[in-house]
């Protein structure tokens, strides 16, 4: 398979240099080609979004809501093809990857659905025979920027909110994930999406990216990346007076306390840190574990990990697959060689050869203080450090110690504990007796601190976000 972009309606080959993909479940598998785009090419996108943008936002809501409907029914048409080159792309295990399609087909009819509902309020005005009212309008063109490691339900989870706002929209999405963004627009194009609503651009964040972001003409941008990045994109967006939303980085603890019960508690532990080898924002990276039941804890997820399936992503019985990349690869490598070097309390192994491709065992460490890198920064692999409390109240202090506040959980019988939890911990999402992934999409997703820009995705604050209010008032006296 080769990429294109979309522009205007159009399907083009850009000329801004080529990327081989490999299947990183397979590393001698090549799965197609990228051609990436140049600067030229993000600013036709723009140009083109700008053009369409007064037809697509003089729709009616529920004009605009019936193209998210057929969006969806031929997503749903599709489902198997788009987990499967999905998977083969960046190696997120298959079982997984149609659980993220049909999260993207339940996200785009969520969505359609606000084309009937309430988009303002009357207020009641001071003066007489005056009618006062807000009603939500388009921001205008918007950038979206998406990572690899929700190739299918990020960019959807942004792209939805914006087109039933009556936004037009320019995709920049991530090289890893950019065969499965091609076959995405290819259905929503047949689907009849209107020529310049939503335009593809296939590129490097350096050309592409930038080029988007400092000189499209947009109204906003919405991120999804790394800290570094979103600081950047942050930067560019104030100077450039354009609204933005930036999710960024996560170090996401789970609290144990004594009490829990451990046929929720591990489950739920061994699921966030390594489904889709702990390449998630919300990834259980720090497990914070009462002193009385530490040892217990640890045994118990030594028995957990070590059954683990490690295996090819489109292998039916993998509960985690490779890493996307080779970069990705190396990145987690270099956190492993530091928890080898400590206490490793769980390792699990692979179903196939390590060297055939781009695998992490999951791995379980213990004996780093609370400073140390495996506790402080974003590994985003499938490793996990194990931490010590005297009892709640260090506990709460040892979750909040991180510059990030993404997600946080907390395993306990005692509902005192579990509320006090809810109101101290530091996170924009934070949940108890559940792991620190699975937010629902209906539910605002974001989080506080250096997580993310102080939005929120999902549910109806992402309308928020792409929408603006304008307040009106109408005077109909003699």
């Amino acid at each position: 398979m080769e990429s294109r972009n979309w522009i205007g309606g159009e399907w083009s080959t850009p000329k801004g240099g080529e990327m081989t993909v490999y299947n990183p479940s397979d590393t001698k598998q090549e799965v197609g080609v990228l051609h990436l785009s140049q600067a030229d090419d993000v600013l036709q996108a723009g140009d083109a979004a700008r053009r369409a943008l007064p037809g697509w936002a003089g729709l009616t809501w529920a004009q605009r809501g019936e193209h998210l409907y057929r969006l969806a029914a031929a997503l749903e048409a599709h489902a198997d093809e788009i987990a499967t080159l999905a998977s083969t792309e960046m190696g997120k295990p298959i079982s997984e990857m149609r659980g993220e399609v049909t999260r993207g087909i339940h996200l785009l009819r969520y969505y359609a659905a606000e084309g009937v509902r309430a988009i303002g309020q009357v207020i009641p005005s001071t003066q007489s025979q005056v009618l006062q009212y807000t009603k939500r309008v388009p921001l205008g063109v918007v950038g979206i920027i998406t990572p690899w490691n929700f190739p299918v339900a990020i960019p959807i989870w942004k792209i939805a909110p914006a087109l039933i706002c009556g936004n037009t929209v320019v995709w920049k999405p991530a090289e890893t994930a950019s065969l499965t963004a091609t076959r995405l627009v290819e259905l929503f194009a047949e689907a009849g999406l209107p020529g310049g609503v939503l335009n593809l651009v296939i590129g490097t964040g350096s050309t592409a990216g930038s080029a988007l972001i400092e000189q499209v003409e947009l109204d906003g941008v919405s991120f999804t990346g790394s800290t570094a990045t979103g600081k950047h994109v942050a930067a560019i967006c104030a100077s450039r007076n354009i609204k933005y939303q930036t999710e960024m980085g996560g170090k996401n603890a789970a609290i144990v306390l004594a009490d829990a019960d451990f046929k929720t508690t591990i489950p739920a532990l061994v699921s966030g840190a390594f489904r889709s080898a702990g390449q998630k924002c919300t990834a259980t990276s720090r497990i914070i574990v009462e002193e009385s039941v530490y040892d217990q804890l640890a045994a118990a997820l030594r028995d957990a990990v070590k059954d683990l399936y490690v295996g090819h992503a489109l292998d039916p019985k993998s509960y985690l697959g490779p890493v996307a990349s080779k970069a990705q690869f190396e990145k987690v490598s270099s956190y492993v060689r530091m928890a080898d070097q400590a206490e490793v309390v769980a390792r699990g192994t692979a179903q196939v050869d390590p060297a055939s491709g781009h695998y992490v065992l999951p791995t379980v460490v213990a004996g780093v203080g609370v400073d140390h890198p495996l506790v402080q920064e974003e590994i985003f692999g499938p490793v996990t450090a194990l931490l010590p409390a005297r009892g709640v109240d260090e506990a709460i202090e040892l979750c909040n110690k991180t510059v990030y506040g993404l997600s946080a959980a907390i395993f306990t019988q005692d509902l005192s504990n579990a509320i006090r939890f809810l109101e101290e911990a530091e996170a924009g999402m934070v949940r108890v007796n559940l792991e620190t992934a699975g937010v629902e999409y209906q539910a605002p997703f974001g989080g506080m601190k250096w997580s993310s820009s102080h939005t929120r995705e999902q549910g109806q604050a992402a309308l928020d976000f792409y929408s603006q209010v304008k307040t009106c008032a109408v005077y109909y006296g003699g």
